[in-house]
């Protein structure tokens, strides 16, 4: 089933990249905007990448050097590596082109445009976790899992580590570039200069475009490509524990779910269509919903035939489906606290009347609250999960009962993330529209899947924190197996009343502020930069206001680029050295404090974060539909700065946090030996 789930999705990716590059690519006009776009974007990949690559292969050195797999370690961490940055290279190849014939098909029908946007989002969901399978299955046998399937698994660890190590420099470098052009054409061109956003006569809104693509595209698929890379992986070593019951099934049965998920997927994605006068929200839920059932199918079949003894399977299905109920509610959670037709955006648009203060201070309220469904939600699937797993009658079935509803969550993943990138392509088809002069039903339709586009990108993070706190379980459970096999005296329990281990837990909440705050302030620093430079276009290049000028759209783009990049070095850095640091001399059981405490404070904080944000933005969108004045009013321009404020924290830092606790996650699990 793995390769002939990878082959097949191929060939799907294959049919798609095709359906997008032979569609009717709109007028000269949308073609020099879309060709603005995709240089932008292609040259700031092909710079941050270098860059990743340096950092890489010296991490990849010192793990040679210093863990006990050597060379195993290293390999597998390059794999990943590679593998990770070329799952988003793929997706924000064929996502720069599909924004332009999304524009172009916007022309002609809804239905054109949401098809055409949807699936160039496809492919990056797709690839990110087809490579994701072949990688983790083809290094499992290529480590001897034929031969030795119990140590297979416990050599592959450094390629989720190195999927983590990507994800994060990708993630934060591509989220500081966004938004930091963003808030730079908002503040300047929209509040400043009372300009429509996406107008040609903004210098940085080509760049604003490219960090949609850059952000959205190539940084959501290196996360969620590592991912379902770590959670693979923690699954196949708690396996381990129960080979005398499954044999090499319980170690192949994350890889072989996978397989079938993806076929899931791929059968969901064709579903999606809808009509000229239809919410294309419903036509994206209808695909989803399609895919969760055949997902839930194909999940019965493989726990009964793989994990089944003395009637196990059952209970491991029932596991499976508490993840994909868990997946589902997340979405839920997310789309009620993010879409406009709910409460909670409704009320922040409210308070846009009285001005940015309570826009910003409703918004915040809105992003706490937003914390506690999730909560709920993730501790009733690892407390089900796991008595469910206890009642299989199996030692260690309850921790692998978590394993296997982590398996259920991400089933639907390669769904989830077309439906992420279907976001910044219907954004970028937008800018195209507007910046082209077309006429405004075809901006109507835009407007109307960008819309969703920004529901869609907020279910997207939604779904990756509920997915990373099920993993991180996993894997820290996974860590505290690989401690007890290198010391004996070991017995898994991490006790907070000791110094070391208190100190290790308050550390690791410490880190993930200190991170969010690092982050949020490169965004800030950046967009000075941008702020500043538009402001001089504006005021030398005589003529840009009245259309008679052209602004310097490069500068713009290289200005951020180069913020962009330097800024990303530090949070990055902070994220891999604090967790060594922590191990090596406060030992073990508090390198586990440290990473528990620090995934429960960044789950709530990225919850926040991205929830918040996503509230911000929809209820701008809202009042620029005609709610309270509509575009230009009082109430529109406190909506903008709510949407500033909250750009950083959607799209910048709150990514990056469920990127980071995984992150942690690998980096403990490939260490644990300098640990003890």
């Amino acid at each position: 089933m793995i390769p002939l789930s990878g082959g097949l999705t191929a060939g799907v990716i294959v049919y798609l990249t095709l359906y997008v590059f032979k569609a009717d690519a709109g007028d000269e006009k949308m073609q020099e905007i879309a060709a603005a776009i995709r240089q932008g974007a292609m040259a700031f990949l092909r710079r941050q990448y270098s860059t990743i690559a340096m950092l890489s292969i010296v991490v990849a050195v010192i793990l040679g050097l210093i863990t006990k797999e050597g060379w195993h370690t290293s390999l597998s961490f390059i794999l990943g590596a590679a593998c990770s940055a070329l799952s988003g290279f793929i997706g924000m190849y064929v996502s720069v082109n599909a924004n332009l014939r999304t524009a172009s098909a916007a022309r002609n029908s809804l239905n054109a445009a949401l098809q055409m946007s949807f699936r160039g989002g496809a492919v990056t969901g797709l690839a990110v976790t087809a490579l994701s399978l072949l990688g983790v299955a083809g290094l499992f046998y290529g480590f001897g899992g034929f031969t030795h399937p119990k140590e297979a698994p416990l050599l592959i660890v450094g390629f989720g580590f190195g999927a983590s190590f990507v994800a994060l420099f990708a993630q934060l470098g591509g989220g500081i570039y966004t938004k930091a052009a963003d808030v730079g054409a908002d503040l300047v061109g929209k509040v400043e200069a009372g300009i429509p956003e996406d107008d040609a006569r903004n210098p940085a809104v080509v760049a604003d475009l490219v960090g949609d693509n850059v952000g959205d595209c190539a940084g959501r698929g290196a996360d969620l490509f590592e991912s379902t890379a770590a959670e693979n992986i923690g699954a196949m070593i708690l396996g381990i524990a129960l080979y005398p019951a499954f044999g090499v099934n319980g170690i192949l049965f994350p890889l072989v779910a996978r397989a079938f998920g993806l076929l899931a997927s791929v059968a969901g994605i064709f579903f999606v269509k809808t009509r000229e006068e239809k919410d294309p929200m419903g036509a994206l839920n209808f695909g989803y919903a399609i895919t969760t059932i055949l997902a839930i199918i194909s999940m019965y079949f493989v726990t009964d035939q793989m994990i089944n003894v003395n009637g196990s399977g059952l209970y491991f299905f029932g596991c499976a489906l508490v993840g994909v109920v868990t997946s589902y509610l997340f979405v839920l959670v997310t789309q009620y606290y993010t879409d406009w037709s709910y409460r909670p955006v409704k009320e922040i648009a409210h308070s846009c009347k009285t001005g940015p203060a309570t826009t910003i201070i409703t918004g915040f309220a809105v992003g706490l609250e937003s914390t506690v469904l999730p909560v709920i939600i993730i501790s009733a699937a690892v407390l089900v999960s796991h008595y469910l797993g206890v009642l299989s009658g199996l030692e260690g079935g309850g921790v692998y009962g978590t394993a296997v509803a982590t398996m259920g969550m991400l089933s639907t993943c390669a769904f989830i993330l077309a439906m992420d990138t279907f976001g910044p392509i219907t954004d970028n088809a937008g800018g195209i529209a507007e910046m082209s002069s077309q006429p405004e039903h075809v901006r109507n339709r835009t407007d109307l899947l960008d819309g969703c586009g920004n529901t869609t990108k907020a279910i997207t993070k939604g779904y990756a924190i509920g997915s990373a706190a099920l993993a991180t379980f996993l894997l820290f459970s996974a860590y505290l197996d690989e401690v007890q096999i290198l010391d004996k005296a070991f017995n898994r329990v991490v006790d907070i009343g000791k110094p070391e281990v208190f100190i290790g837990g308050f550390l690791g909440a410490m880190l993930v502020y200190l991170f969010t705050s690092t982050a949020i302030k490169a965004v800030g620093k950046t967009a000075e930069v941008v702020i500043e430079e538009v402001r001089r276009q504006f005021r030398e290049i005589k003529g840009i206001m009245e259309g008679t000028a052209k602004p310097d759209y490069a500068t713009c783009v290289d200005l951020v680029t180069k913020g962009a990049l330097k800024a990303m070095v530090l949070p990055g850095v902070l994220v891999v050295a604090v967790p060594i640091i922590v191990g090596v001399i406060l030992k073990a059981e508090a390198a586990a404090a440290f990473l528990m405490v620090a995934t429960m404070t960044g789950v709530l904080m990225a919850l926040l974060l991205n929830n918040g944000g996503g509230a911000w933005d929809n209820a701008k969108k809202y009042i620029e539909l005609g709610s309270f004045g509509g575009k230009g009013s009082e109430a529109h321009k406190a909506s903008v700065v709510g949407d500033t404020v909250g750009d950083p924290f959607k799209d910048t830092a709150g990514p990056s946090i469920h990127v980071l606790i995984k992150l942690l996650s690998t980096i403990t699990l490939v260490l644990a030996s300098l640990f003890v």
